[in-house]
């Protein structure tokens, strides 16, 4: 079967109380608000813009392009050594996120106080090196604490916090434009100030209720660790947890790593177009600067729908593939409909306001149903600390180099229509979709594989060791 280790052996395990919840509701919320900071911090920049960011701080024309993709160039970079030194034995994930999370505030705040738009560039870069530590980290670990059945809900709800960001961030904006003038200062610096305060609040939390990982945490009583570690070696097998004898080339080789991080890359060029520019081009739909921030909170709210739901179903499923499917086949619809919109540059085109309204719903709901799956389905995949580490750095790092294509193709001069920007949109999705279909095609192989083997010996594949021979992977 799919789903790799026999699901009975699991379900055999007398579990000494209900932990699953404990775990859930000390593990998602809290690092789920790392994310909804982050994604705050990371797009408010969007709201600022139309709140005269870009006249206040005499940007030049592509001012605001480079503030975007100069933010993720330390993000990349830092991403994989980041969860290397969280992995090891004597760093205390709380500490480490609690840390950079209370520095990434200072910076975030310092962006309203900036004059000029070289100290604004430098404190995008700045935000970059501190931000990285936090989706990677976080998804780390939640995925050191579930079985592969479990994980998909949970990454599901993890990254429904970071939906909220933007959506909180363009009601915040909505609230935040009316502080222009207080103490001398315009309403787009209170924005960035404003929430920059809210990251370091919430870095306290960090410090106090974040865990360390299940062979350490403290969260579980003896009896309830004891059974989580045995629930966990029956669905991954015996894990190599310490990094240290890792071979480094099979592990960055590895293709369960790399399908999942280009078919994220894909679906991360929606999110990071809608993140940017998402208040810009409702605006230039016709919509006052103060409607078009509370007009693209529905269209966030409906990216927490698709990855709840879709969350919910997968790990009732145990299937992974079909709901990335369907995501992309969401978000081609909005790609199409904005490429026919510029193609014909509005006139005669058949679609108005309200048809590129709903385009950008279909391009939220598919995306964000995309990146949650495609991280769960490489989590399950990965066996040991070392692979888990770098898988979800990678994903969460280079995955998010879309956001340097994102900000180098809408180019101002094409504004409204955005050729370039759409057409690019429409091109790399259907990339993510080609992506998965083969990485889908080589799971199904080896366990094709896989499953020929053990009827020839009479395997059950329970508790293998960690070399992912033996093992049957999900798709």
């Amino acid at each position: 079967m799919a789903n790799g280790a026999e699901p009975v052996a699991i379900e055999t395990l007398v579990a000494p109380s209900n932990y699953t919840l404990k775990m859930d509701l000390r593990l998602i919320p809290i690092l789920g608000c790392t994310y909804t900071v982050l994604f705050l911090d990371r797009t408010n920049i969007a709201n600022a813009r139309i709140e005269g960011l870009e006249k206040g701080l005499n940007m030049p024309p592509q001012g605001y392009n480079t503030c975007i993709w100069i933010f993720f160039i330390p993000f990349v970079l830092i991403e994989i050594p980041s969860n290397m030194i969280m992995g090891l034995p004597r760093v205390k994930p709380n500490v480490f996120l609690g840390l950079n999370m209370l520095i990434l505030g200072v910076v975030a705040m310092c962006q309203g106080l900036t004059h000029s738009y070289g100290g604004l560039l430098a404190l995008r870069f700045l935000m970059g090196i501190f931000e990285a530590t936090l989706p990677a980290g976080a998804a780390f670990l939640i995925g050191e604490y579930y079985t592969r059945k479990e994980a998909a809900l949970r990454f599901a709800c993890f990254f429904t916090f970071g939906v909220l960001g933007p959506c909180v961030s363009g009601l915040l904006a909505y609230g935040l434009r009316n502080m222009h003038g207080i103490a001398g200062k315009e309403g787009w610096r209170w924005i960035f100030i404003i929430e920059g305060l809210f990251t370091i609040f919430i870095s306290f939390f960090v410090f106090l209720l974040v865990p360390d990982f299940p062979e350490k945490t403290k969260i579980l009583s003896p009896k309830e660790k004891a059974h989580l570690l045995q629930k966990l070696r029956l669905d991954k097998g015996d894990q190599k947890l310490d990094l240290k004898s890792v071979n480094w080339f099979k592990v960055l080789s590895d293709y369960k790593i790399w399908f999942p991080t280009l078919m994220f890359f894909c679906c991360d060029m929606t999110a990071a177009s809608i993140s940017s520019f998402l208040p810009t081009i409702l605006t230039e739909l016709g919509y006052r600067a103060a409607m078009a921030q509370v007009l693209s909170i529905p269209i966030w709210l409906t990216g927490i729908l698709f990855q709840v739901t879709g969350g919910f179903l997968s790990s009732r499923t145990g299937r992974r593939f079909p709901f990335v499917l369907a995501g992309i086949a969401f978000v081609l619809v909005g790609w199409i409909i904005q490429l026919v919109y510029s193609t014909h540059r509005g006139s005669g085109s058949g679609v108005g306001v309200g048809v590129r309204y709903f385009s950008l719903f279909a391009m939220s709901g598919g995306t964000f149903l995309q990146m949650s799956m495609t991280t769960a389905w490489m989590t399950n995949n990965l066996r040991g600390r070392a692979s888990a580490a770098v898988g979800t750095a990678i994903i969460l790092g280079l995955g998010n180099c879309a956001n340097f294509v994102a900000a180098n193709v809408f180019l101002k001069t094409e504004a409204p229509f955005y050729k370039t920007g759409f057409a690019t949109g429409l091109g790399v999705t259907v990339l993510g979709a080609v992506a998965c279909l083969v990485f889908v095609g080589l799971l199904w192989g080896h366990n094709r594989r896989v499953r020929a083997r053990r009827e020839r010996r009479g395997q059950e594949g329970v508790g293998e060791v960690d070399d992912q021979v033996e093992y049957l992977y999900q798709y």
